[in-house]
């Protein structure tokens, strides 16, 4: 390879073509199934890129026939296919979609399972490869592990794969993360094992790594010495809508956002370049971040770089909103936190100093997932005696949604005599510049299970690694005598003050969205 060529600059990854499998889906009469995965997959059809002889099963508890349940998936696509529906095109995709009902912990309908998907061997003429979605609540997974391995379905036919997705939560804790993942080990190994975060299907997850590393404007300041800090923001505008709250409630905003999806994101704009691009390499790169995350042991360390927080009555776009603890299946005294806010640092040579901020919160004012990377303020020698380069700084700003794109702020001089200085935005967007909207991001996921590219996929060690640091805080906030204390702001602001002291301590303040 020639000095000047850059891996980076063709493509992100070498697409692999996804291999001709029936997939299992566990938990298939449940909201993901009907609302992503079918709808998904409709849309890889629409595509070209669903390979031949496709097959998938729904396995689940309720009663139902083929024809009733591709009637209900049908109304679902109608609902949130993002390219719309097509009744020639769903006539013929639907074929392939077929129900299974059996028990979680029923064996026999295991071996029902077993004999189905040998059915569609014989009908094929070859056996095919498997792949079982994890689709279920998270604690029958073990059950499901334990069923797919007596029954034999973990083992390829014919020198076929067999696959597992695992979706998220993958554990509540590092213990029983660790336990699952051993339950998981016991069944398929780590190679063919998925454990899915739809944010990194996202189109701006993945570019990340080719804006950092493919441009060469940008890796040789991608560092301490030019970066102030970065921000990262998760703002909904929803509280515990659809019976959600029985299960936030035993979740929060940490656990259920932090450790996975915005760790994801951290890893991707902090990791170091990988020696490939292979799946481990980058993964490799991603859990060196993790690991080099500066502990926060012991309710003092947390208070002072963790914000916890619940929401008050309020409105949002002019409707009212109740408390978090007036929501529906909320404890009226719920320790949980729908907002929390942490300033954290990595401790490697490139980081060192500068504080990674992060913020998630339910009924904040807009719906909005971004990466903002502060650069430091140049030298004012030019300016030194005026105001003019106020709140100056140079900004990338990197949305994951809605409205994905990129967008570069810098100054300019404004037109006229006086020497007016403003800030103007440099705006990259992926549905005008393409003429089309991104997949969603379960398309590329389940096209890249299909195709053995675990790179979008979190590994074992990451996610436990991950596990470790939060489970400090949480020790912090639920078993210690003095834990720091549950802050509140009211709906339809953007958080707690104490959020907002948190980097006005740093002499910083947070991005506007």
């Amino acid at each position: 390879m020639s000095e000047q060529e850059n891996p980076f600059q063709e493509t992100l990854l070498s697409r692999h073509r996804a291999e001709p499998c029936n997939v299992v889906i566990f938990g298939a009469t449940g909201d993901l199934t009907n609302r992503k995965l079918i709808p998904a997959f409709y849309n890889i059809a629409a595509a070209g890129d669903l390979p031949p002889q496709f097959k998938v099963v729904g396995f689940a508890r309720r009663e139902k026939t083929d024809e009733g349940f591709r009637t209900e998936l049908e109304a679902g696509n109608r609902k949130n296919s993002r390219q719309g529906h097509n009744d020639e095109l769903w006539s013929s995709f639907s074929q392939c979609i077929h129900y299974h009902r059996s028990e979680f912990e029923d064996p026999a309908g295991y071996v029902q399972l077993k004999l189905l998907l040998d059915k569609f061997d014989q009908e094929r003429g070859a056996p095919a490869n498997r792949l079982f979605y994890l689709a279920s609540a998270p604690e029958a997974f073990k059950s499901i592990l334990e069923m797919i391995r007596a029954a034999g379905l973990n083992e390829g036919v014919g020198g076929k794969w067999a696959r597992v997705v695992c979706e998220k939560p993958f554990g509540k804790d590092l213990a029983t993360a660790r336990g699952l993942n051993a339950v998981v080990a016991e069944t398929f190994e780590e190679k063919d094992t998925y454990r899915i975060d739809h944010y990194l299907g996202k189109e701006t997850a993945q570019n990340i790594m080719v804006l950092r590393f493919a441009n060469s404007i940008f890796e040789p300041n991608w560092n301490s010495r030019h970066i102030d800090h970065v921000q990262i923001t998760c703002a909904e505008n929803l509280g515990m809508e659809g019976g959600r709250g029985g299960y936030y409630d035993t979740a929060g905003a940490l656990r259920d956002m932090v450790q996975n999806h915005l760790f994801q994101l951290l890893s991707l704009v902090a990791m170091e370049p990988p020696t490939d691009l292979s799946a481990d390499s980058v993964r490799d790169e991603k859990v060196k971040v993790i690991r080099a995350l500066r502990p926060l042991i012991g309710p003092e360390a947390v208070g002072m770089n963790v914000i916890r927080a619940q929401y008050t009555a309020g409105s949002v776009d002019g409707v009212p909103r109740v408390g978090y603890r007036q929501e529906d299946r909320v404890n009226p005294e719920s320790k949980t936190e729908p907002y929390v806010a942490l300033r954290l640092m990595i401790d490697t040579w490139r980081w060192q100093g500068v504080p990674f901020y992060i913020r998630v919160g339910k009924q904040l004012p807009k719906k909005a997932t971004e990466i903002s990377v502060h650069f430091k303020k140049p030298p004012q020698v030019p300016f030194a005696t005026s105001d003019l380069l106020k709140n100056s700084e140079n900004t990338l700003v990197i949305r994951i949604q809605p409205d994905e794109g990129i967008a570069l702020r810098i100054l300019c001089k404004q037109p006229g005599q006086a020497m007016n200085v403003q800030q103007v935005k440099m705006d990259f967007r992926y549905s005008s510049s393409f003429g089309k909207a991104s997949p969603e991001a379960y398309e590329r996921l389940l096209l890249d299970a299909m195709a053995g590219d675990a790179t979008l996929f979190a590994r074992r060690d990451e996610v436990e690694s991950a596990w470790k640091f939060i489970d400090e805080i949480e020790h912090a906030w639920h078993k210690s005598a003095t834990p720091p204390p549950m802050h509140e702001y009211p709906a339809g602001s953007w958080g707690p003050k104490e959020a907002d002291d948190l980097l006005r301590t740093d002499g910083r303040e947070w991005r506007l969205l």
